[in-house]
């Protein structure tokens, strides 16, 4: 089966390219990274300006959605140009407000959700999860822990992460926004909305190594020809493009799954969350090692995003959760 995109999609995908190529991503990622997110702001403020955000957002509010499948095509695009802050994380907030059944919260704060005046944490707690992302830079921070969700906010110091633009910070206490059955449904959906965009967003992060390798491979030269002649190199960018491509088909199939209110889109966004973010990941360590000691290095834009595909491969779901959902009867 192919997921051919459409004139208008492709389109949208293309403006969204051409402005993040003119924004300047890395200088925003790394000021992201050492606490400064005005640049990072800056993006966001024109992402929102695109409608990305108001894809996640019901009309009613403010929004152009929910349409999960432009959502993904936007975070091919943002993982391609590592875009910094908790966009996942917002969109599901969205979700989760949008399931929640609660009319009063969703109008009070899905349209802020929808025009980006707003940036949301989002996070269902769990022993291997007790963190929020950017919490401490977020104008709202939902935490979902069992059936109770609460407004928190961050406690205690940034922790460390395998992407540094990734700020991690455990949830403090807050008021009870809403208990229940409800909160875990809405929750359950929201994970998997955030699954499927982490997948997105590796897709497109494993693009853009990919591209940036052959470039390099091309460029370079040894023996007297360039580096990118050898077979083994060849074998090497030729095995990362098919696990990026059998990738790309799941992503939107999770899309369309979600788009239709399948009751399987949860096990269709984890195969895509673990195939993408697998793809991503050796797409990484293919780019470091063709790229030898330069590849190493924190001062060159690649590793960007080789650290972004790392954290993305266990973010919303580690390879081994996901693949127990799609094997789980």
């Amino acid at each position: 089966m192919r997921f051919l995109l459409d004139d208008e999609q492709r389109q949208f995908a293309r403006s969204l390219d051409a402005m993040l190529s003119a924004a300047g991503t890395p200088a925003a990622v790394r000021a992201w990274a050492a606490g400064d997110t005005g640049p990072g702001r800056a993006v966001w403020k024109r992402l929102a300006g695109a409608g990305v955000f108001a894809l996640a957002v019901p009309e009613e509010h403010g929004g152009l959605g929910p349409l999960p499948v432009e959502l993904a095509v936007a975070f091919v695009e943002l993982g391609r140009h590592a875009v910094p802050g908790p966009l996942v994380e917002t969109v599901a907030a969205a979700a989760f407000l949008d399931r929640l059944g609660d009319p009063a919260a969703a109008a009070a704060r899905l349209p802020g959700l929808a025009s980006g005046a707003a940036v949301a944490s989002f996070c269902v707690l769990s022993p291997t999860a007790p963190y929020a992302l950017d919490a401490d830079t977020s104008d709202r921070v939902l935490v979902v822990d069992g059936d109770t969700v609460r407004l928190a906010e961050a406690t205690g110091p940034v922790q460390p992460s395998a992407d540094p633009a990734r700020r991690l910070a455990r949830p403090g206490g807050g008021p009870v926004l809403a208990r229940g059955p409800r909160v875990t449904a809405a929750a359950a959906h929201a994970a998997d909305v955030a699954a499927l965009l982490t997948a997105a967003q590796a897709l497109g992060v494993g693009r853009t190594l990919l591209d940036r390798t052959v470039a390099y491979v091309r460029a370079r030269t040894q023996f007297g020809v360039p580096v990118g002649s050898f077979q083994a190199v060849q074998h090497r960018l030729a095995d990362t493009l098919v696990a990026l491509e059998f990738a790309r088909p799941l992503v939107f199939a999770a899309a369309l799954a979600l788009a239709a209110g399948d009751p399987g889109s949860g096990r269709e966004a984890a195969m895509a969350k673990v195939a993408a973010g697998e793809a991503a990941y050796a797409a990484s360590r293919t780019a470091l090692h063709l790229h030898g000691a330069l590849g190493y290095t924190a001062e060159l834009d690649l590793s960007l995003w080789i650290r972004k595909a790392r954290a993305l491969r266990t973010a919303w779901g580690t390879p081994a959760a996901c693949r127990a959902r799609v094997l789980d009867p």
